[in-house]
């Protein structure tokens, strides 16, 4: 893709996002054309419908994550700092709106997003199991329920690493 498109692309996107998240799903598309600067025709180059769109920032949004997962791993100098750090990378990312959006499309488009949400939670199990082998989150919840929980008070609007009820849940699962 030329680097003018992956630009435009790129701003369809941010615009997308901002907008459905101050007004919510049903912005007309000329609307988000407009606030990227762009006519319509050019969008709908890049996206033929909504749903498509919606799809781009869902994925988009779970690539993102899990690249920081990876990373974190790497960069961290143990599982909880590593979880801290995941948690705070999800309050830059629209997952509530990508969750609320992709919720949307019909099961047979949800391909790549599949995938994608399978490899974020295998990289949320192997890190809540090494938090809980070093001894810095609790033992005795279930990984299966520290995920629920997890994605339940990261993928809600407005969360964020310090608001009340992120900060509850880390105190209730510290060690």
């Amino acid at each position: 893709m030329r680097a003018d498109a992956v630009r435009n692309r790129e701003r369809i996107v941010t615009q997308a996002v901002r907008l459905f998240a101050e007004r919510g799903p049903d912005v007309p598309m000329c609307e988000i054309a407009d606030a990227a600067g762009l006519g319509v025709g050019t969008l709908y180059r890049h996206f033929p419908d909504r749903r498509a769109l919606a799809l781009e920032i869902g994925i988009g949004a779970l690539r993102d994550l899990a690249e920081f997962a990876r990373a974190a791993r790497e960069r961290e100098e143990s599982a909880w700092a590593e979880l801290l750090a995941v948690i705070r990378h999800c309050a830059t990312l629209p997952l509530a709106l990508a969750k609320s959006l992709t919720a949307l499309l019909p099961e047979d488009e949800e391909g790549a997003q599949a995938e994608l949400e399978h490899t974020v939670d295998t990289l949320l199990a192997d890190l809540v199991a090494r938090a809980q082998r070093e001894g810095t989150l609790r033992g005795d919840v279930p990984a299966a329920e520290v995920q629920q929980l997890l994605s339940t008070v990261i993928c809600r609007p407005g969360a964020r690493p310090d608001d009340y009820l992120t900060v509850v849940m880390l105190d209730g699962l510290r060690a």
